[in-house]
This record gives C-alpha cells, structure tokens and sequence, in this order.
C-alpha cells in the first residue's frame, strides 16, 4: 500500500490545501494529512481545532485520514510507513524552504522521499495568512476555505476583534 503524507499547519485549512489533498488521493493508496507544530507561528486555532475542521472538510475522499503530531516529519512518517512526503508549491519562492526540509528529511529517513505538486493556477495567491486577514475584516471566504469550515473561521475571527477590543 503506499501510503504519502501531507504535513502543514493547516492554521486554517483553505481551498488551496484541499486541492492539494484531492490531488494526491488520486496517487496514493492513503493521504495522511497531518496536522504538525510550527513553533514559529501563533496559531489562530488549537490543533486540535485544525484536525477537526480538516476531517469535515475531507470526509468525502475515502483514502485520507487526518492526524496529528508534535514529532518530526521524518519520524512520524517512518512510524506510519509512509515513504512519500506531498508538498504544494505556490510559488517559486517557496521551492528553496521546501527544498531544504525534503533534503533535511531524507537525511533523517534515507527512506522518505518527496513529492513537490505545483498549486492549481488558480490558489498560487491564497494561504492560510491571507484567509485570517480576510476574515479579520469580514470578507466573504467562499472562494478561499472550504464551506465546512467558513463559520468556524468567521467565529474565530470575530473572538479575537473582540478580545482586542476592536
């Protein structure tokens, strides 16, 4: 069986991540989504809040499963049997840091190798950044996350204008 994961923060998930995820379905026996930690980042959800609004906005595709881990890459995937890592690039510039991990990786786990897809045309523009920002001021996310998860993502946005007062 073979058996890829698709690592992010996915703080939230948008229709850019879905494509990504749709996508690699169709190449793989099972899509691991994992839900991992970037201490470099302040979360808007808890992952455990990410891991739950990834399961309602990937419950139609049968071979992903969602999950999450605080671990390293390289270890979670040999713990899991997974030797494919799946990245999305939306631009050019995400190709060195992306890079330097898949080498990083592989130097970690000889076993695991990965697999770079390039954005749909139409998502090179969206991450998960400019959806907060867009929600911060009350814009229509349609076009940006899935719809399971639009009132989770306004909600959120709406307790934190209010516990900043604004």
């Amino acid at each position: 069986m073979s058996i890829a994961i698709y690592p992010g923060s996915f703080d939230p998930v948008t229709l850019g991540h879905l494509n990504i995820i749709k996508r690699a379905s169709r190449c793989f026996d099972k899509v691991i989504v994992c839900v991992m930690v970037n201490f470099n980042k302040q979360g808007m959800f808890t992952p455990d809040e990410r891991v739950d609004m990834l399961r309602r906005a990937t419950a139609r595709f049968d071979n992903v499963e969602v999950d999450f881990s605080d671990e390293l890459l390289a270890t979670y995937a040999k713990r899991r049997g997974a030797h494919v890592v799946v990245k999305g690039l939306r631009a050019v510039s995400d190709f060195e840091q992306e890079f330097q991990m898949a080498v990083t990786n592989r130097k970690l786990n000889p076993e695991l190798e990965t697999m770079f897809l390039a954005s749909s045309e139409k998502y090179t523009y969206l991450s998960s950044t400019v959806v907060k920002e867009l929600a911060k001021y009350g814009a229509d996310l349609t076009d940006f996350v899935p719809r399971e998860i639009i009132d989770d993502v306004n909600a959120r946005a709406k307790q934190i204008q209010e516990r900043k007062g604004n």
